[in-house]
C-alpha cells in the first residue's frame, strides 16, 4: 500500500470512531436516564482519549509527508483531503491528551447541570461547570494558538472559531455584522410600528398530530428515514452523516411552528450530511465544510423555502385537514402569522428580522468571557442588560435567558456567530437559486420543495468539505458572498406582510 492508502485507511477508522462518539452525545440528549450522566461522561472522555491518540499518533505526520511528496499536481480530490487531515494533525498535536479528555469529560457532565438548572430556573448552580469548561477552553485555544506555522500566535477567539468557520476571523465578522446591524433594527422599527400586524393563533394543537405533520414534512424536504430517525429533545439538533444521521426537535401545545419549523432546520442540516457523495463517507470530504455552510443548509429550508407565501399558502390547507379550524381562513393572512415579529426572548424561535440580533448578542458576550472581561458569575446580568437594550423588554427568567441555548456548557465557544454566517450564505444561495429555477413558488404551492432540494444538493451538499467554506458558496452562487441578497431579501418580504 502507498503512504496516501496507509493513511486513508487510519482515517477511515478515526472517523468511525468520532460518529461513535457523536451517537453516545445524541443518546445522552434524547434517551439516555438521567442517572447516568456521571458515567457516560467518563465513558466519552475514554473515546475521547482515543481519538486524539490517532489524530496525534506520529505515523500521521509521516504518512503526510510521504503521500504529499507522491502526490500528483491535478490530484484535487486527494489534495483536499490531505489538507483536512493535515490540519486536523496540527491542531491535535498542540493538545495534551490530558486537556483533550478532561474537556469531554467536563462537558459531558456540563450539559447535564446545564438542562437541570435550566429546568429550576437557577443560574448560580450552573455558573461553577461553565467556569470549569471555558478555563479548559481558554487553554485548549491558547495551545492551538501558539507559535503556528508562521511562528506568530493567533488571537484565541479566532482559534475558537476556526473549529467551526475555519479561515474566518472575528474582525470579518464585525464587518459583516455591522452591515446588517443597523438595517434590521430599522427595519424591526418599521415593523413593530406598522399599521397592519398580523393574527395569532390562539388554539392548542395535539402534540402527537404535530410530531404526524413534522415528519410529514422532513420526508417532502429530503430526509432519508432509512437514514435517521426523528426524536424529541430540549434543544432540537442533528446528528450524525453518511447513513446514520438523526434529528431532534421539540413540541409545545400552543405553538405548533415550534416543533414545524425546528424540524425543517434540522432537515436542512441533516440532508447535508445525507446529500455527501457516498464516495467522500468516513473521509475528511464527508462532512458539512463549516457550521457556517452547514447552517445556510437549515436556514435555507427553514425561511426561504418552508417560510416562504407559496408554501405556507399548502401548509395552511395541511393544517387545517389535521387539526380543523385555525381561527386565520386567509393563506395569505396565515403566512402573516407564520412570519409574525414579536418581542420574543427565544432565537431558535425567533422571527428573521430579529433572529440575527440575537446571535450578535452571543457573539460579543462569548468574546468577552473568552478574553476574560466578562466572568461566568456575571453573565446573567451582562446578558439580561444588553437583551433588554437590544430588544427592549426585560428577561423574566433564566430560562429566556442566558440558560436557554445549551452552546456554552459543552464548550462550543466560537459557534453562535456561524448562525447569521449560515443565514448570509443562505442569502446569497436563494438569489441563486431563484434565479435558476423560476417556477419554484409552483411547487412550494403543492407542497413540494423537491426542485430547490436537489438544486442544492447538486450545487453545495454533494460536496462536502471538498472546498473551503466561502469557496462552497461562491461556486454554487456564481459570486462571493456577503450580507447584501439577505437584507434585500428580507426587507422586502417584511414589508409585503407588513404593508409598508
Amino acid at each position: 500500500m502507498s503512504a496516501l492508502d496507509d493513511l486513508m485507511a487510519h482515517q477511515r477508522e478515526t472517523e468511525a470512531l468520532a460518529q461513535v462518539l457523536g451517537r453516545l452525545g445524541w443518546d445522552q440528549e434524547t434517551v439516555m436516564p438521567r442517572g447516568s450522566a456521571e458515567q457516560r461522561s467518563e465513558e466519552m472522555a475514554a473515546l475521547e482519549s482515543v481519538l486524539h491518540s490517532r489524530r496525534t499518533d506520529p505515523k500521521v505526520a509521516e504518512w503526510l509527508e510521504r503521500a504529499e511528496a507522491e502526490l500528483s499536481a491535478d490530484d484535487a480530490l486527494n489534495g483536499a483531503r490531505l489538507h483536512h487531515i493535515r490540519r486536523d494533525h496540527a491542531r491535535a498535536v498542540k493538545v495534551p491528551a490530558r486537556l483533550a479528555a478532561e474537556i469531554a469529560r467536563v462537558t459531558s457532565v456540563a450539559q447535564g447541570r446545564w438542562a437541570e438548572a435550566r429546568a429550576a430556573e437557577d443560574v448560580a448552580a450552573f455558573v461553577p461547570v461553565l467556569d470549569e469548561v471555558l478555563t479548559l477552553k481558554r487553554e485548549e485555544a491558547d495551545a492551538i494558538a501558539a507559535g503556528d506555522a508562521e511562528g506568530t500566535t493567533r488571537d484565541r477567539y479566532d482559534t475558537m472559531l476556526d473549529d467551526y468557520e475555519p479561515g474566518a476571523t472575528a474582525a470579518q465578522l464585525d464587518a459583516m455584522f455591522g452591515a446588517l446591524r443597523p438595517r434590521l433594527v430599522a427595519l424591526r422599527d418599521r415593523v413593530m410600528g406598522a399599521a397592519y400586524q398580523p393574527p395569532e393563533l390562539c388554539r392548542d394543537f395535539d402534540e402527537a398530530g404535530q410530531m404526524t405533520l413534522a415528519a410529514e414534512v422532513a420526508g417532502a424536504f429530503g430526509y432519508d428515514f432509512t437514514r435517521g430517525r426523528i426524536d424529541k429533545a430540549v434543544h432540537p439538533f442533528s446528528s450524525g452523516s453518511g447513513d446514520d444521521v438523526r434529528i431532534t426537535t421539540r413540541t409545545s401545545v400552543s405553538d405548533p411552528f415550534n416543533c414545524l419549523y425546528s424540524t425543517i432546520h434540522e432537515v436542512g442540516h441533516a440532508c447535508y450530511e445525507q446529500g455527501i457523495d457516498p464516495a467522500h463517507r468516513l473521509t475528511p470530504l464527508g462532512r458539512g465544510v463549516s457550521m457556517g455552510v452547514h447552517e445556510s443548509q437549515s436556514r435555507i429550508y427553514e425561511n426561504q423555502l418552508g417560510r416562504s407565501a407559496a408554501y405556507t399558502g399548502w401548509l395552511h390547507g395541511r393544517m387545517t385537514e389535521l387539526f380543523g379550524d385555525l381561527g386565520v381562513d386567509d393563506p395569505d393572512d396565515f403566512h402573516g402569522v407564520v412570519n409574525r415579529v414579536g418581542p420574543g426572548h427565544i432565537r431558535t424561535e425567533s422571527d428573521e428580522v430579529q433572529y440575527n440580533l440575537h446571535v450578535l448578542l452571543r457573539f460579543d458576550l462569548e468574546r468577552e468571557m473568552v478574553a476574560g472581561r466578562l466572568a461566568p458569575a456575571d453573565l446573567e446580568e451582562a446578558w439580561n442588560t444588553r437583551f433588554e437594550a437590544d430588544f427592549g423588554v426585560p428577561v423574566p427568567r433564566p430560562s429566556l435567558g442566558c440558560l436557554q441555548d445549551v452552546h456554552w456548557s459543552v464548550g462550543l465557544f466560537g459557534y453562535f456567530p456561524t448562525y447569521t454566517l449560515g443565514n448570509v450564505y443562505a442569502g446569497c444561495l436563494h438569489e441563486a437559486l431563484r434565479r435558476d429555477l423560476p417556477d419554484l413558488d409552483t411547487h412550494l404551492a403543492a407542497g413540494d420543495p423537491g426542485p430547490a432540494v436537489r438544486w442544492l444538493n447538486t450545487h453545495v451538499q454533494q460536496y462536502g468539505a471538498l472546498r473551503a467554506p466561502r469557496d462552497t458558496i461562491a461556486h454554487a452562487c456564481g459570486r462571493t458572498p456577503d450580507e447584501g441578497p439577505l437584507l434585500e431579501y428580507i426587507e422586502a418580504k417584511f414589508a409585503r406582510i407588513y404593508k409598508l
